[in-house]
């Protein structure tokens, strides 16, 4: 835990990522996803208590295959889903795959994303989130495209990237020029803190606001509704033990 900022960064990801879920909307997150799974669970207890979420591999998930996830998504009923990568670049592109530019000999291989490029094309919004904001994850150019930020305009597509969420700021997509560009800085980092930790130029930031901290109700509600449930509910429950304070 930051002790200045009296939460730590999963504990600040998780209430920043629960803030981009909407009341009435079908929100979603893919396995081994412990920081949105408790940032859904944290809208569904404090602004959006009609949202149908989906954590999947978990009990909370309406139906029993991934496929049938997949088919909800196709319809265009998926409002919302958060996604990570091991890399991220400027267009909103993120790789799952592999570090190294030759795919035959890569220095480095993934497990690949189960369906994300598909769902990436299908969710209206996508937030990527990433735990590490260094010139490493955040880069020029993916070495390796797992699914695409935007597309052709004859290329048939629901939704896109709109945000990404690290440790030290949140970015958002212009869709008009197709890049991401910084939208806030977090507290306990400056912009030159965060430009000197991206791997591509941010644009002008010279106006970027500091992001909203998360107030006394959301960590309330986060170290102790949050927290117990997922331990009850067995949702990455050793990770909720460690990551988050007990209220």
């Amino acid at each position: 835990m930051n002790g200045s900022r009296g939460y730590s960064d999963d504990e600040l990801m998780a209430i920043l990522l629960s803030r981009e879920v909407h009341d009435g909307e079908v929100s979603a997150c893919g396995a081994l996803s412990q920081i949105p799974a408790a940032g859904l669970l944290l809208a569904k207890h404090t602004h959006a208590p009609d949202a149908d979420l989906i954590i999947l591999n978990t009990v909370f998930r309406p139906f029993q295959s991934s496929r049938q996830f997949h088919f909800l998504a196709q319809r265009g009923e998926l409002g919302l889903f958060f996604v990570s990568g091991v890399q991220i670049d400027r267009h909103g592109n993120y790789n799952l795959h592999q570090i190294g530019s030759d795919p035959e000999h890569p220095t480095l291989r993934f497990p690949g994303g189960y369906g994300g490029g598909m769902i990436y094309y299908c969710a209206r919004r996508t937030v990527l989130f990433r735990t590490e904001h260094t010139r490493r994850s955040l880069v020029e150019q993916v070495d390796f495209v797992s699914a695409a930020g935007s597309t052709p305009p004859d290329v048939l597509r629901l939704g896109g990237p709109s945000k990404v969420v690290t440790p030290k700021a949140t970015l958002r997509f212009a869709a008009d020029e197709a890049q991401l560009r910084l939208e806030s800085v977090h507290p306990g980092h400056s912009i030159d803190q965060v430009r000197e930790s991206t791997g591509f130029d941010l644009g002008d930031t010279a106006a970027t606001p500091q992001t909203a901290p998360p107030t006394e109700a959301e960590l309330h509600a986060l170290r102790t509704v949050v927290r117990a449930l997922m331990i009850e509910t067995g949702t990455y429950a050793r990770w909720a033990e460690r990551a988050i304070a007990a209220g």
